[in-house]
């Protein structure tokens, strides 16, 4: 939590998964988590953990009590949990519109995020940060999507929690061959997906060669091209 608010980050994004199981794994941790701060905020969406979907409940009314009990722990540490809905960012007369969709996945994950309802007050000309956990959903939906969502930021993949990394020699890792965009920055179509390694675990508690991390992303304007420099300065 430390090093996450030492950059001085204008917004924060969790991107799922906030607990393995159950709501009352993170009953520990609230504290901690809620100093988590930025000056535009800490958003959030779910991942498919976070639905209670891997634990045999007793009845649908406690799998139903469990999520609520997830979302509202979101609430109480101050972030902004994004369920199929959007939040837009307004500064200098520009706007930044930060978009998040519940788990959409593939290959029998939960799908129920939904890019028509969060897109719903945004205009095209907005630039667009689309919170989705499983970076599938951007291979299937949303790369090629019209509205054009320049940037998409996912998890889900862990790296397997295992692999080979040495900047600009090797990044491997089992889960490529289920995952074509598993960690980092990639970009089709002039769209771009960053996809986090996390920095938790599931099943085995610790990482060989896939280091835990905070992503931190500075968007950078492009440059006016001539014809559109001139026609600004006339």
């Amino acid at each position: 939590m430390n090093l996450a608010n030492e950059q001085g980050s204008d917004i924060v994004v969790f991107t799922g998964d906030l607990v393995n199981n159950k709501a009352d794994e993170m009953l520990a941790w609230k504290g901690l988590f809620s100093t988590l701060k930025a000056k535009d905020g800490v958003f959030s969406v779910l991942g498919n953990h976070d639905y209670g979907d891997y634990v045999a409940w007793g009845s649908n009314s406690e799998k139903a009590q469990n999520l609520q009990q997830l979302k509202d722990l979101q609430k109480e540490m101050g972030w902004n949990l994004l369920l199929n809905d959007n939040r837009v960012i307004e500064r200098g007369g520009q706007r930044i519109a930060v978009l998040g969709v519940e788990n959409w996945g593939l290959n029998g994950f939960k799908q129920v995020g939904d890019m028509d309802k969060a897109y719903q007050g945004i205009s095209k000309d907005d630039f667009k940060i689309v919170l989705s956990h499983d970076p599938s959903h951007w291979q299937a939906e949303i790369k090629e999507d019209p509205r054009n969502f320049q940037l998409t930021l996912s998890g889900h993949t862990h790296g397997m929690q295992f692999g080979i990394e040495i900047p600009g020699i090797i990044k491997w890792s089992p889960i490529k061959y289920r995952y074509e965009n598993w960690a980092g920055i990639y970009e089709e179509f002039g769209r771009y997906i960053n996809v986090n390694r996390g920095f938790g675990f599931l099943g085995y508690p610790g990482r060989v060669g896939i280091w835990p991390e905070i992503t931190v992303i500075k968007l950078k304007k492009k440059p006016l091209a001539a014809t559109e420099e001139t026609e600004r300065k006339v």
